[in-house]
């Protein structure tokens, strides 16, 4: 029951909290929706364009996997809304040799002349020599605007996020009610003063916390709505990725934007979930 106390009173901050209002990401300056679209997965184009008019979700993450909804989703949106919209790419090229090439190719399959964001995708260490120094000058000639880094490592991340000197706004770190260790490794850590922007993804931990072949009897999942409260609900968390496959995945993903921040209540029994989900693996 003490432990229970300790979480509720942690959330309690948020509690009040409207998920529909954008928040400044980091030191930033860019004011984002609490959840961003991914491209991988392939929701429609109208679905994405309808999430941006009718809810206000702005940020649009072009990974790896760029599909070809998204890039048309993006190329009908910029020409009118690309000051409202914050777009970012992610690079996973630790040589640094092709950032430039793919990035600028990224930039002219959007119709676009800069990202917002850069991700330095799966981190294992510090980043430096060429790839730090390609994403470096890419910001130097207005082409990205912030640079990120992402990374299963909550050890590194939680020992950079208080690293002024690091040129680095942007954190994006696996966090859902499955997989909580970046409450003990990398929250803690975060300054109060001149915080980073801390994007979540995998909120769904790969969808394990919907299947109810994952739960004990008596025990629902969560649903997909749920999984993004839970990682809102936490103070320290800007924003979610969600990687809808169709208009009905994002539909139920933009629940979360009415049903608000989580009970103590059910923060508790999303973690009974998650413990549930992590006994599984």
């Amino acid at each position: 029951m003490q432990l229970h106390r300790a979480i509720i009173e942690f959330y309690e901050v948020n509690m009040s909290l409207d998920f529909r209002d954008h928040v400044t990401l980091g030191q930033t300056g860019l004011k984002v929706s609490r959840l961003g679209i991914a491209a991988s997965y392939g929701v429609p184009a109208e679905a994405i364009t309808k999430a941006y008019h009718e809810n206000q979700i702005n940020l649009f993450y072009w990974g790896s996997r760029r599909h070809l909804e998204m890039r048309k989703a993006l190329r009908e949106l910029a020409p009118s809304e690309r000051d409202r919209m914050v777009i970012a790419f992610q690079t996973y090229d630790k040589s640094g040799l092709l950032t430039r090439s793919k990035h600028e190719s990224g930039l002219k399959k959007l119709g676009v002349d800069h990202a917002d964001i850069l991700i330095l995708g799966w981190m294992r260490g510090v980043p430096r020599g060429w790839m730090l120094e390609s994403a470096l000058k890419l910001r130097e000639e207005g082409k990205v605007r912030y640079l990120a880094i992402s990374s299963h490592n909550r050890s590194l991340i939680g020992s950079l996020v208080g690293r002024k000197e690091l040129p680095v706004d942007i954190y994006m770190l696996r966090y859902n009610a499955a997989h909580r260790g970046a409450e003990k490794d990398i929250f803690p850590y975060i300054p109060d003063q001149d915080t980073p922007g801390i994007m979540a993804y995998t909120t769904t931990c790969w969808g394990k916390l919907l299947m109810e072949k994952n739960m004990p009897p008596g025990q629902s999942p969560l649903t997909a709505a749920d999984c993004y409260r839970f990682v809102l609900s936490n103070p320290l968390v800007d924003l979610a990725l969600i990687g809808p496959r169709n208009a009905l995945e994002l539909a139920g993903g933009l629940q979360v934007l009415e049903d608000g921040p989580m009970t103590g209540e059910e923060l508790i029994n999303a973690r009974r979930v998650g413990d549930c989900v992590y006994g599984k693996k």
